[in-house]
């Protein structure tokens, strides 16, 4: 699968948060700035030939929807992004966090008890 750039992120998590639609729905659905209408219906567009959506015509317009779960993405970005930046390493990434100041001492703790309560299940 091939990586999204940020304009066709931002579009993707338009498209996700409505289930699929049409152009004029992912329009009103982005955050300011708008991009031009031609804008955001050519990314669209690179999303269908990158296999991110699918179409469908309706009259002279198409509706489209996800080929791709956000779930899934997240997935396979998170494993791309630690492997690019962290060297496979979950435990770099949240060190890198840590020293930053980007994660308190309670969020750790909250994430440890997740792990644990999940392994126990």
């Amino acid at each position: 699968m091939e990586k999204l750039t940020q304009q066709e992120e931002e579009a993707m998590q338009a498209i996700w948060s409505l289930d699929g639609g049409f152009i004029k729905e992912f329009l009103e659905k982005l955050d300011e700035p708008k991009p031009p209408y031609t804008t955001l219906a050519s990314t669209v567009k690179n999303l269908e030939k990158k296999g991110f959506l699918q179409s469908e015509k309706f009259g002279n317009t198409y509706c489209y929807t996800p080929s791709i779960k956000e779930e899934d993405y997240k997935k396979r970005f998170m494993k791309g992004f630690v492997g690019d930046y962290f060297k496979n390493s979950y435990k770099e990434l949240v060190a890198f966090f840590a020293k930053e100041k980007q994660i308190s001492a309670e969020e750790l703790k909250e994430i440890i008890d997740m792990i644990e309560n999940k392994k126990s299940k």
